[in-house]
């Protein structure tokens, strides 16, 4: 069984939520991320998502696009990000680890040497913004024997045969975007994400996480209310992004919000 399997598991025994902060390796810099990485699991994370730094984020918002920007100024190449989830396994055995972006630098490493490394380097695993579930079929075991879950996302006007397709192939996780359009996105509306995870329960019994639009303590627990998982990134981005020199600033501003996150969803 997986650490992410293993992790959900072990959450809904004591009725509790998975929190999954989301960085972008190397922003502000690439020795920041793997201090913050650790940080963050002190601060009561249960599974942290780490963002592979690319030229071309089209799903993502400003927010994001700038921490990728950072990021590939220190040239933080995809064998570096892999290094750094490498270093952070050095203390942290338990902490699930997901990869998130784009296609492009996997494809450019190839299949077979990137899922090696990943498995090498102690990833849990992937999620690919831009790899449908039909165009998947000739990696997934490739991922599955390597022991990687392949993570996909899930958007409100996902029907049900998506849905399927998605639970069918998907490990670990399905990751619900509450919201339309990019990240960073706002207003997000828990009845209707209650609604929609409704639907997706009935086609799955994956856990389901959600993110997008989660800012704030309060906005985290009204989400943990209804999903197995609460998803924050920009939120945290933002506070690197207002700080990029001061790396002890960003790091306990984070931990901050983190710990209001764990305690107010604990108390649900």
């Amino acid at each position: 069984m997986s650490r992410l399997n293993d992790t959900f598991e072990r959450l809904a025994k004591s009725s509790r939520k998975a929190l999954i902060p989301f960085i972008t390796a190397g922003d502000p810099n690439p020795e920041f991320t793997v201090p913050m990485m650790h940080a963050m699991v002190e601060a009561g994370v249960d599974i942290i998502e780490l963002g592979i730094p690319f030229s071309d984020p089209m799903a993502d918002g400003p927010v994001i696009q700038k921490a990728s920007e950072r990021a590939l100024k220190h040239n933080t190449s995809l064998t570096k990000v892999l290094a750094m989830v490498a270093q952070f396994r050095d203390k942290d055995s338990d902490t699930p680890v997901v990869l998130m972006g784009y296609l492009n630098p996997i494809e450019c490493m190839g299949y077979q040497t990137f899922v090696e490394s990943a498995k090498e380097a102690g990833v849990d695993g992937v999620l690919t913004v831009d790899l449908p579930p039909e165009e998947c079929f000739d990696i997934t075991e490739l991922f599955e024997q390597a022991g990687l879950d392949l993570i996909f996302l899930l958007a409100p006007n996902s029907m049900d045969e998506r849905i399927k397709s998605v639970s069918a192939i998907g490990r670990g996780y399905l990751y619900y975007v509450s919201l339309k359009g990019i990240t960073g996105a706002s207003h997000l509306q828990v009845d209707d994400v209650e609604d929609k995870l409704a639907q997706i329960r009935k086609q799955t019994e994956m856990p389901i996480a959600v993110g997008f639009g989660v800012k704030n303590a309060e906005t985290a627990a009204k989400v943990s209310s209804i999903a197995d998982g609460v998803i924050v990134g920009s939120v945290l981005v933002s506070k690197i992004e207002a700080a990029p020199d001061q790396p002890e600033v960003i790091q306990a501003d984070i931990v901050q919000l983190l710990r209001e996150m764990r305690l107010a969803m604990d108390l649900i």
